[in-house]
C-alpha cells in the first residue's frame, strides 16, 4: 500500500507540473460552461428595433413605452419615414420594425379596433419569427389592460411582414453560415497540416535550401487550397440554389471576390498554427477545435449575438468568420452591393493583412 501511494503522489506531481494537462481538466470545462451557458440560447434579448410612428398620439407612444421597457429590445431610434427604416435594414441596424398608421388612437377609440405593422427581417426566419411573437404579446398585453375598464372590447391587429425571405425558409440563414464554417476549418486545418506534414517527414530542410526564396515555398504550399477552396464554395453554392431553392440576389463577382478574401485569411490562420506546433495531431487538433467553436458561436448564423454578454460581443469582433457571415447575408440574400458591404470588408482586409503578416514572419526558415 505504502508503494502504491508513492505511485499516486507521483503521478499527482506529474498532473500539477503539467500546465497543458491543468488547463484541459480544469480550464476547458470552465470555458465551455461559461460560453454555452450565456451565448446558446434560443430566448432572444436586446434586439435591435425600430419604430415609425405616424400617430404619435397616446396610444402608441404607450406601446412603444412597453416594447422599450422589455428586456427583449432594444430601441434603436425611432425613424421618421419607410425610406429611413428601409435604411436601418439594409445596414443590418436593425432586427425588426414597428409601425403606426395615422390616426391609430383615433380608431382605436372610436371603431374600437386599430391596426399595426410589424416587419422583421427573415434571412434568419427563427430570430424573425421570436421577434414578431414577442411583439405580438406585447400588444396582446396593452390591449388587455384597455378592455379592463371598456364596455366594448378594443381589438389592436397586428400586421406582420417579413423581409428578405416571406417564405421563412431556413436554408436561408443556414447557406451562408455553413459556407463560413465549411471555408474557415477545411483551409485553416488543410494549411497548416500540409506544411507540418513536411516538418514531419524532414522534407522541410529539403524545400528551405533549394534555390526558391522560403516565402515562395510557403506560397506555393498555400495557392492549392485556395483554389480548391473556391470550387469548394461554389459547389456549396449550387447545392444551396438548386437543391435548398437559396436565391442569390446580389452581384455573383462581388461574392466571389469575398470569398477569395476569407479564404486568403483562412490560410493565414493555418499558416500561423503551423509556425508553432510540430506534428500534424497537434496542428489539426488546433485548427478543429480552435477554430469550429468561434466560428459556431460568435458568427450568428446559430445563436443571436445580442444575447451573449458585452465581452463576448467583443470576442466576436475579431472572429473573420462573424464580418464575412455578415457579407454573405447582406449581398447573397438581401441583394445590397459593395457600398452595403464596405465596412465588413474593411474589417476583413484588416484581419487577414494583419494574420497574413504575422503569419510569414513567425514562420521559422531554419528548423535547427
Amino acid at each position: 500500500m505504502k508503494q502504491f501511494l508513492v505511485f499516486v503522489r507521483k503521478e499527482f506531481y506529474h498532473v500539477f507540473r503539467d500546465k497543458r494537462t491543468l488547463l484541459i481538466m480544469f480550464g476547458l470545462p470552465i470555458v465551455q460552461v461559461l460560453l454555452f451557458g450565456f451565448a446558446l440560447t434560443t430566448e432572444i434579448k436586446n434586439a435591435k428595433i425600430v419604430v415609425v410612428d405616424y400617430a404619435k398620439d397616446q396610444a402608441s407612444q404607450q406601446i412603444i413605452t412597453r416594447v422599450a421597457a422589455s428586456p427583449y429590445f432594444s430601441l434603436e431610434q425611432t425613424a421618421l419615414s419607410y425610406d429611413e427604416m428601409g435604411k436601418a435594414f439594409r445596414q443590418g441596424r436593425v432586427k425588426c420594425a414597428l409601425v403606426f398608421p395615422p390616426h391609430f388612437n383615433q380608431d382605436l377609440l372610436h371603431a374600437n379596433k386599430a391596426q399595426v405593422q410589424i416587419i422583421a427581417d427573415a434571412s434568419d426566419p427563427n430570430t424573425a419569427t421570436t421577434l414578431t411573437n414577442y411583439l405580438t404579446v406585447i400588444i396582446g398585453d396593452y390591449q388587455s389592460s384597455l378592455n379592463v375598464t371598456a364596455t366594448i372590447p378594443f381589438r389592436i391587429q397586428p400586421e406582420v411582414s417579413m423581409l428578405y425571405n416571406p417564405e421563412l425558409n431556413g436554408s436561408m440563414n443556414f447557406i451562408p453560415g455553413v459556407i463560413a464554417l465549411v471555408l474557415m476549418i477545411a483551409c485553416t486545418t488543410l494549411t497548416s497540416v500540409s506544411i507540418v506534414r513536411e516538418k514531419e517527414m524532414g522534407t522541410m530542410e529539403v524545400l528551405l535550401v533549394s534555390p526558391f526564396r522560403p516565402l515562395y515555398v510557403i506560397l506555393s504550399k498555400a495557392v492549392p487550397y485556395l483554389a480548391l477552396s473556391l470550387v469548394n464554395f461554389t459547389i456549396i453554392l449550387l447545392l444551396g440554389i438548386f437543391l435548398l431553392h437559396v436565391p442569390v440576389r446580389g452581384n455573383v463577382v462581388l461574392l466571389f471576390a469575398e470569398s477569395m478574401l476569407f479564404i486568403i485569411s483562412c490560410l493565414s490562420f493555418g499558416l500561423l498554427i503551423s509556425s508553432f506546433t510540430n506534428s500534424q495531431q497537434t496542428a489539426m487538433l488546433i485548427s478543429m477545435m480552435g477554430m469550429m467553436l468561434p466560428t459556431i458561436l460568435f458568427t450568428g448564423f446559430l445563436f443571436p449575438l445580442e444575447n451573449m454578454p458585452l465581452p463576448l460581443q467583443v470576442i466576436s469582433n475579431i472572429i473573420p468568420a462573424r464580418w464575412y457571415y455578415d457579407i454573405m447575408k447582406s449581398v447573397m440574400l438581401k441583394g445590397l452591393g459593395f457600398a452595403s458591404v464596405w465596412r465588413q470588408t474593411l474589417i476583413l482586409v484588416g484581419m487577414t493583412l494583419t494574420l497574413l503578416t504575422i503569419s510569414l514572419k513567425s514562420f521559422k526558415i531554419r528548423l535547427a
